[in-house]
């Protein structure tokens, strides 16, 4: 993702929107044994942020095995549904989530040409580059 985004910025210059990495959307200032629970919060990093105009914000997630299956690779139709049911949230405090499956970065060779082809789609969507970017 970084690179294909830092592509962009090198050949369009800094009027695209920020990418930021690992951000937290539920910060939880409690440490696991406080909260007497395992692990973080549920849902709480995403994997990428982009900031876009009129505070748009489209959380970008790239989604390995243990988004949809146990831990001994068996789908899970439960962990599935409540990644689904997660991403569902963050729309109603004004984010978007989109999410590539780790199938689509097996190889740089594949990945970062659609990679850029998306990112290239969505700032022509937004405003930021002009449809000859295309």
């Amino acid at each position: 993702m970084f690179r294909a985004y830092g592509e962009m910025l090198s050949e369009h210059g800094f009027d695209l929107p920020a990418l930021i990495p690992q951000v937290y959307l539920h910060y939880d200032p409690y440490t696991r044994a406080q909260r007497r629970e395992p692990g973080p919060l549920p849902r709480q990093r995403m994997d990428f942020l982009l900031l876009m105009r009129g505070r748009w914000r489209l959380v970008i997630e790239c989604d390995g095995k243990h988004h949809y299956a146990e831990d001994d690779g068996r789908a899970s139709p439960r962990r599935y549904a409540d990644m689904a049911a997660a991403d569902r949230e963050p729309h109603l405090t004004g984010y978007e989530v989109v999410r590539f499956g780790g199938a689509e970065f097996q190889s740089q060779e594949q990945s970062l040409p659609m990679l850029r082809r998306y990112l290239t789609r969505l700032f022509i969507a937004h405003g930021y580059l002009p449809e000859s970017a295309a």
